[in-house]
């Protein structure tokens, strides 16, 4: 492509000049970005005339699943309901039309975190729609599921079974130890191919070329160039990816993230990672972070707290965390003799504050060793956050990545039942962490289609915005005009559209080529119609791209 671009409204991202009204490219590079006036470049075969349209740096989700949006496709999707008795009637009116022979295993999605308010769901109950074949609903958090006894049994988990991580990726059991049909973190997962090959039926879950396409049109189309996959399971996804570049057809930056859990089982992740990278690496493809659960979720009552759940009498039950600092130090210098770096799963306080103490003795000892810290680390979520650690992101180089749709009411009011109204209430506040000088990047997050269309960046930035959540309403009786608590919380243009650009491009490594509109780089950019900037947070205007 050669062409001037003209009469333009283009943010650029580059601090130096972040405003221009022309942009030049010469085949896939940038010729030159700034004022008319101040091209001389002579003329070029196309020149268009932009009629005040806006140009941006191709935006980047530096959070994301593609993968389990394309394996997701063949799930049941669940009216929404707070009625119980609604999802029970659904499951069992679906399962009469869908015969076992048709449809051996059932996976419906999303049911509310708060459908159950201060109970929770049973095998029993769920045995009540369907027994004859195996049931997983899961909630909307999307990191505990319901399943019925069929599904257990056939899984052959049991009283004597050990959960993958106790207190995080686990079994919920009764006083005898049996589990009861609600599990934690997909601890589900190990069992699956027990349970497909005691029923002799795998599910069309295989990632493809073909699958993932969809996928990545729908986030091409809304202004996505770049994605961060923040959990490869296999090689799957990444032949399927290196497949499509191979035919012309990647039009992203794409980077993925094998997972460990402990400082055992992570030299095999690493070996893994190099492998990955050795085989699928290239200029478009990088597989060079490695990515950890650090603890489980607010809605969940796991998640790492310093002060206790507010629902526990006993004023002992701090959530769970996968790791002390201790560990999770060694794992970050094992990292970072390997060249890699991790990004790390936190909601909690206390886990906000383990990580960033493990940072900051990994970067201690490698300076006393007088080494190069090379790692870099980024926290995702942080959805809880002690006013006197926001500062620590800024002193050691942490970048924290925030899912931007959440800001609103998406998760209701679940996490309240464990932090309590005070926590609650201060949530969410990023802007401290960025005025402190910590670099912010932003993500969609999303982990199956049903909720893929909120992978529109735009769609985020409306919700962060406004603090209003136009699918997921708080109610207005206890919030007025549906907006989240608190006000200081509201996420400015600017500071998206840089999280979504260079700040996401200094994540995956990718800022030496796209992240900002400057000469030189690569002509990586998207037109929407509007100014972003003037619109207001309930536009129409908002999520639409040229």
């Amino acid at each position: 492509m050669d062409a001037v671009l003209k009469n333009a409204l283009i943010y650029t991202s580059n601090e130096a000049q972040p405003w221009a009204d022309t942009l030049v490219v010469q085949g896939d590079r940038i010729k030159f970005v700034g004022k008319e006036g101040d091209w001389d470049g002579g003329e070029l075969s196309d020149e268009i005339d932009m009629d005040g349209r806006m140009i941006l740096p191709g935006l980047i989700d530096s959070h994301t699943h593609p993968a389990r949006v394309a394996m997701s496709q063949w799930h049941v999707r669940l009216p929404w309901t707070h009625d119980v008795n609604e999802v029970l009637r659904f499951i069992q009116e679906f399962g009469e039309l869908h015969p076992v022979q048709e449809m051996p295993f059932i996976y419906v999605e999303y049911y509310p975190s708060t459908l159950f308010g201060d109970g929770r769901p049973t095998k029993e109950l769920l045995d009540g729609a369907i027994s004859d074949r195996p049931v997983l609903c899961q909630d909307h958090s999307e990191h505990s599921h319901w399943v019925n006894s069929k599904m257990l049994e056939l899984m052959e988990v049991t009283a004597q079974t050990p959960d993958p991580v106790p207190g995080l990726e686990m079994f919920v059991r009764d006083e005898s130890g049996e589990p009861t049909g609600l599990l934690f973190e997909n601890a589900h997962e190990r069992f699956l191919p027990k349970m497909y090959e005691n029923i002799g039926w795998y599910p069309p879950e295989q990632i493809t070329a073909e699958s993932i396409r969809p996928v990545l049109r729908f986030m091409s189309e809304h202004g996505v160039t770049s994605m961060f996959e923040a959990l490869v399971e296999d090689e799957e996804i990444l032949s399927a990816i290196s497949q499509l570049e191979a035919s012309g057809e990647l039009h992203v930056y794409y980077e993925g993230a094998p997972r460990f859990r402990t400082l055992e089982d992570l030299p095999a992740a690493i070996a893994r990672a190099t492998e990955y990278q050795r085989r699928f690496g290239s200029q478009r493809i990088r597989i060079g972070t490695l990515k950890l659960f650090l603890d489980g979720t607010n809605e969940n009552g796991n998640s790492a707290l310093l002060d206790p759940c507010v629902n526990d009498p006993s004023g002992l039950n701090h959530g769970e965390i996968q790791m002390g600092a201790d560990e999770l130090t060694e794992c970050l210098l094992l990292c970072n003799t390997s060249s890699l770096d991790v990004h790390i799963h936190m909601v909690g306080d206390r886990a906000f504050r383990t990580a960033c103490d493990a940072v900051e003795a990994a970067q201690a000892r490698t300076s006393d060793a007088e080494e190069e810290w090379r790692t870099q680390v980024t926290f995702a979520h942080c959805e809880l956050v002690d006013p006197e650690d926001m500062r620590r992101p800024a002193e050691l180089g942490i970048i924290v990545n925030w899912t931007l749709h959440w800001s609103g009411g998406y998760f209701g009011e679940e996490s309240k039942t464990y932090l309590g109204e005070s926590r609650w209430n201060r949530m969410y506040e990023f802007n401290s962490i960025a005025d402190h000088g910590a670099t912010l990047t932003f993500a969609s997050d999303v982990v199956t289609e049903y909720e893929l269309h909120r992978a529109n960046p735009f769609f985020g930035m409306q919700v962060a915005n406004s603090g209003i959540d136009p699918e997921f309403p708080l109610a207005t009786e206890r919030y007025p005009g549906s907006v989240r608590p608190s006000q200081v919380s509201r996420l400015s243009i600017e500071r998206m559209i840089e999280g979504y650009t260079i700040n996401g491009a200094k994540q995956l490594r990718i800022d030496d080529r796209v992240g900002s509109l400057e000469s030189g780089k690569v002509a990586n950019f998207v037109v929407i119609p509007e100014n972003i900037f003037t619109l207001a947070p309930d536009s129409q205007g908002f999520g639409v791209v040229a």
